[in-house]
């Protein structure tokens, strides 16, 4: 298969920004997107869609990253997610993914094909986290940034498996929702996360 290439990048004028998100599918946590901005030299090696790599690799690309890339991270709360909806919570953690990196963007390259309101300069790319380097390296970041949000949930809130399934609706999860009900970091507007709030 091949990799991802910076073909894309170079056909727009710079800074050239890659974005992608994690977690819209979720029934728990946050909605995470990352902005990177890669080096023109010294890029880390085996950047891949995050969905291919291991836990252990994308843990290290994550730190690589920090050291070279420009990186800016976003993220929308639970409550964000049932005020707003999926759709326009998630608009809004790439939008605050972008401006954490605190500059204008030349081009923004986002993943799947739907934009946030805003008047930056953008291309959204269908399968963009195996095709272009600069996404697939911002699928990285908003992976391993939101695993390790939901690794920490797991402490606070045992029972739901949050550690290994990082909040989807897995059988055990589902589960242990109906079982010991929904906590704060459910998100309500979810369909299998209302009926458990339904009274017996």
């Amino acid at each position: 298969m091949p990799k991802p290439s910076r073909k894309l990048e170079l056909t727009h004028p710079g800074p050239v920004v890659g974005v992608d998100e994690a977690g819209r599918g979720p029934l728990a946590g946050p909605v995470v997107a990352a902005a990177v901005v890669l080096p023109e030299r010294g890029v880390p090696r085996g950047i891949d869609d995050s969905k291919k790599l291991t836990a252990g690799v994308r843990a290290e690309l994550f730190r690589r990253l920090h050291q070279v890339a420009l990186v800016g991270i976003g993220v929308a709360s639970v409550e964000e997610i049932d005020r707003l909806n999926i759709y326009w919570a998630t608009m809004l953690a790439m939008t605050r993914a972008v401006e954490a990196l605190g500059l204008a963007p030349g081009m923004v390259l986002i993943d799947g094909n739907a934009r946030p309101r805003w008047d930056h300069p953008c291309t959204t790319i269908v399968g963009g986290d195996a095709l272009c380097l600069s996404i697939a390296a911002a699928s990285v970041v908003a992976k391993h940034y939101r695993d390790q949000l939901m690794i920490a949930a797991d402490a606070e809130h045992p029972g739901y498996h949050w550690a290994s399934n990082k909040g989807y609706g897995c059988p055990r999860h589902r589960e242990a929702l109906g079982r010991l009900g929904p906590t704060p970091l459910h998100r309500r507007s979810f369909a299998p996360v209302a009926q458990a709030l339904l009274p017996l």
